[in-house]
């Protein structure tokens, strides 16, 4: 086989063992929202991330130092590091607040904006061009959460914007987290994430002088919820790197469907026409970007 054809084709074999792992990445997202929503009639945001990264911090540890890496955990990138953090850190209490007040489905469809806000974000964190095709996919995706949110003082939800400010803390973190990658290993960064994360929790939770502690009925939901987050992202990483972008997107485009049943399933939620239409139009903005991306690269290599 040519180095054309192996460079343009993800054998079948990968494209079945991405499927896999996406479907992975969809049960673990779905498991940490309805977890969130548990816990979150007893616990708030903050408290939340507290006990989430702490325990997601004794996991990485443990996992790193059985590994023999824990020598790849440095302090040289330590400013930016804080810097994506707190970026990522303010995304996901703002998607706990979203997940506890707005249907699940709304809230999923909201973030899978955060690529399209990536894209703006990038010439001024990694000095990318913004191109033409970039643009026209960051004005259509805006277009999909009008209409998933249809914005109007009597529609409007404060959990809408917690929501869209969710996307942006992801997208913040992304592009950091882009940037960190050139020069630290996804052991240094998963363990600075969840280190800092879980100071910024103590700190954020014990602000008032007061840190609730889970019930035995709420454990097991935290621990769902610390678990389910590292292996999202760790079955999404891996699927990337099996297969490409256009071939992965379209399945995690599948976690809005499962919460929409799930949501209907457990509370009962309605489901609405509108936000299916405007994930939709949300899925052809990143889908088109990253059709326009890969082509560029096949162009130029």
């Amino acid at each position: 086989m040519s180095a054309e054809s192996t460079s343009t084709h993800t054998p079948a074999s990968e494209t079945i063992k991405a499927c896999l792992w996406m479907i992975g990445a969809i049960v673990s997202f779905s498991a940490m929202a309805i977890s969130g929503r548990a816990v979150s009639l007893e616990l708030d945001t903050f408290e939340i991330m507290l006990y989430r990264s702490v325990l997601g911090f004794g996991i990485v540890v443990v996992a790193i130092s059985l590994a023999g890496r824990r020598h790849e955990v440095t302090t040289r990138r330590f400013g930016l590091q804080i810097v994506r953090n707190f970026s990522h850190f303010t995304g996901q209490n703002l998607w706990f607040f979203a997940i506890a007040t707005i249907p699940l489905a709304q809230v999923f469809a909201v973030e899978f904006t955060s690529p399209l806000w990536a894209i703006l974000l990038s010439p001024l964190v990694l000095s990318e061009r913004l191109t033409t095709s970039r643009m026209i996919a960051a004005a259509v995706g805006f277009a999909g959460i009008l209409i998933v949110t249809r914005p109007s003082p009597a529609t409007f939800e404060i959990g809408q914007l917690a929501a869209l400010g969710a996307a942006l803390g992801f997208a913040g973190s992304a592009v950091f987290t882009r940037r960190l990658t050139r020069t630290e290993s996804t052991v240094c960064i998963l363990f600075w994430l969840t280190a800092m994360q879980a100071v910024f929790g103590l700190v954020c939770a014990g602000i008032d002088g007061q840190i609730a502690v889970p019930s035995l009925e709420s454990w097991p939901f935290v621990v769902v919820i610390a678990f389910a987050g590292l292996v999202a992202h760790y079955c999404l990483t891996t699927a990337l790197s099996l297969a490409p972008a256009a071939v992965v997107m379209p399945i995690d485009f599948a976690r809005l469907p499962v919460i929409a049943l799930l949501g209907m399933a457990i509370y009962a939620e309605a489901l609405d026409p509108w936000v299916f239409l405007g994930a939709a139009v949300i899925f052809a903005a990143n889908y088109f970007n990253i059709l326009k991306e890969t082509r560029g690269v096949a162009a130029k290599s």
